[in-house]
């Protein structure tokens, strides 16, 4: 039996023993040194593939987590599935393009008022959060997703959501949806 590289065994060791997913700088912290840690991470990341545990990057933090395919062999408690709602889907999707933003913008964006227990809704799933407030008269709060909506939507970070094309070619939008989501595209090019 060859020995393993001893970074990649303390690497391996402090993310399986943490309790949240951890950032390179709070593993090289635990560790002493940051040199080798990102080469260290993607070794491991190679090596889990394909195992009953994968070692997962979302959001610039890494951990351990059960094989998405084998996660039914787990539960021990039967999910209860809510249904959101069609202002809690377009909501949701506004926040993750657009955080941070506020109700105003949220409102203004959809057209119409949110009730608070739609950003109730979302904050209770843990896929929205308060990120502080805007530096503008009254102080306005701002809300922006969370790690755990990229852990649900399988997404490592808000680059992976899908762009107007893969939206299209998915049947999402139709043509008009899609004339005028080109025609802000558009429009904001000529602002800049």
């Amino acid at each position: 039996m060859s020995e393993r590289d001893p970074l990649l065994r303390a690497v391996e060791a402090v993310l399986f023993a943490s309790e949240s997913p951890m950032t390179p700088a709070a593993i090289a912290a635990h560790l002493g040194g940051s040199e080798g840690i990102a080469q260290a991470l993607g070794t491991l990341a190679h090596e889990y593939a394909g195992r009953g545990i994968v070692l997962v990057e979302r959001g610039g933090r890494w951990h351990f987590e059960t094989a998405g395919d084998l996660a039914h062999l787990l539960r021990r408690d039967r999910d209860e599935h809510r249904k959101l709602s069609r202002a809690g889907i377009e909501t949701l999707a506004i926040i993750a393009y657009h955080e941070p933003v506020t109700r105003a913008e949220i409102e203004a964006i959809r057209g119409v008022q949110i009730s608070k227990g739609t950003l109730d809704v979302l904050m209770e799933a843990g896929w929205v959060r308060p990120a502080g407030r805007r530096e503008s008269p009254g102080r306005p709060l701002l809300f922006a997703t969370t790690l755990a909506f990229l852990d649900h939507f399988g997404l490592a970070s808000r680059r992976d959501l899908p762009g107007i094309d893969d939206l299209r070619a998915a049947g999402l939008l139709d043509p008009v949806d899609t004339a005028m989501l080109q025609g802000e595209v558009e429009s904001a090019g000529e602002d800049d």
